[in-house]
């Protein structure tokens, strides 16, 4: 597999030029339906530059830990958002306590793993968010790689990316036999790319 981090460190300068170019308004004002606490605390995982979801929520004055195996997303992170904990590591690998997080976002980041490990990653979720906590992902779907089950590369910003995803009954039986509750399944298109954002509940 092509290093992602690696290239994802060739496209720190590019993210940070166009930090806002991906309007996620809509996606944010959906979450807030589902949460109920006017402050918590928050994991991004894939934190990347932080934008717009854990600077919308340190804007909130919630506390919030960002993980992310790019070093100079982090530093773009850092630069910007002096508020975020950051953490050097694979969404994969990183270690929390039970019950520690009121809400777990991953936001264009799941799919960049295979799909292989999409269920262990999830229940690690469930393990990490407090009873009642909400999580927010988004999927890859045949909308954007043509295929209902998809790992390979596609073009992005000149380079080829892993992408890796199930098919939409098999993601929502994984969700379900690991106890969440599915609160949103959408499509949403944003800068011309298709994707499923997906909200559960423990």
């Amino acid at each position: 597999m092509v290093n992602l981090s690696l290239i994802y460190d060739k496209f720190a300068k590019k993210y940070e030029d166009n930090r806002n170019i991906f309007n996620m308004d809509n996606i944010i004002n959906d979450l807030n339906n589902y949460i109920n606490i006017s402050q918590g605390k928050l994991l991004d995982l894939g934190c990347g530059a932080g934008e717009p979801f854990s600077s919308y929520f340190i804007k909130k004055k919630w506390d919030v830990i960002g993980v992310d195996y790019s070093s100079e997303m982090l530093k773009i992170a850092n630069k910007y958002l002096p508020q975020l904990k950051t953490i050097y590591s694979d969404m994969t690998l990183v270690k929390f306590n039970i019950n520690q997080f009121d809400l777990v976002i991953a936001i264009y980041s799941i799919f960049h793993i295979e799909k292989e490990k999409h269920t262990q990653l999830l229940k690690n979720i469930y393990f990490w968010l407090k009873k009642g906590g909400i999580a927010l992902f988004t999927y890859a779907c045949k909308e954007y790689t043509q295929h209902s089950e998809f790992s390979g590369y596609k073009e992005f910003m000149g380079e080829q990316l892993f992408y890796s995803h199930y098919d939409e009954t098999t993601i929502k039986n994984i969700l379900d036999n690991i106890g969440f509750k599915v609160l949103s399944f959408k499509y949403y298109t944003i800068a011309d790319e298709t994707f499923l954002w997906i909200i559960i509940q423990k």
